[in-house]
């Protein structure tokens, strides 16, 4: 038996322990990110090589210029786009609203106002209001009457604008009536030229 006032050996201190591969500490333990590196990798820590430390200031503004020049890249494609559809529809959709405003006025019967408003003075030369308001009225047309245009061109030519419309107007009980325009103007279209006939 040992005597009591002779001194224990102490066993060598051993924290903190190296934990064996495919082990954890011992709980209650409390482990360093180094316990779980192995020789030659750098040691464990923030996602920018130290714990807690910031990322380079560099690094965000290198994001925001990228970002900037994407989101300005994005902007002048959809400028570019929305001019391009101006361009290229304006013309082509005013053109088919002339045609579908004019075509719905002589459907409904108001066939004088229609040749007012939109036939061009040349035009009405040429047939005059009641020539046209009888012209239209022999073509018995109702409410059930729908246009629909085939082909609408648009363009203009030395300072000229011009649109050609080809359709056909369909009513109610298999009746068909072919309708092509012609739209000249500077400033303002006006019709000048005409064919309303039963389709062949």
């Amino acid at each position: 038996m040992s005597n009591p006032q002779e001194p224990q050996p102490v066993p060598p201190a051993v924290w903190p322990q190296q934990p064996q591969p495919g082990h954890y500490p011992n709980p209650g333990q409390y482990a360093t990110p180094d316990q779980y590196n192995t020789p030659g990798q750098p040691p464990a820590g923030g996602p920018f090589g130290l714990p807690g430390q910031a990322p380079p200031a560099g690094g965000r503004k290198k994001l925001w210029t990228i970002l900037g020049i994407a989101g300005g890249v994005l902007l002048l494609v959809i400028l570019g786009v929305v001019i391009l559809v101006n361009v290229v529809a304006g013309p082509t959709n005013h053109a088919r609203g002339l045609a579908d405003n004019f075509t719905r006025m002589v459907i409904a019967g108001d066939t004088a106002t229609a040749y007012d408003n939109y036939l061009d003075p040349a035009l009405q030369e040429q047939v005059s209001k009641e020539a046209f308001i009888s012209g239209v009225k022999t073509l018995e047309m109702d409410d059930t009457c729908k246009p629909t245009y085939n082909e609408v061109t648009a363009g203009t030519t030395n300072g000229t604008k011009s649109a050609d419309i080809v359709g056909l107007i369909t009513c109610d009980g298999g009746k068909n009536i072919d309708l092509v325009y012609r739209f000249e103007g500077k400033d303002e279209l006006k019709m000048v030229n005409i064919k309303i006939k039963p389709a062949a």
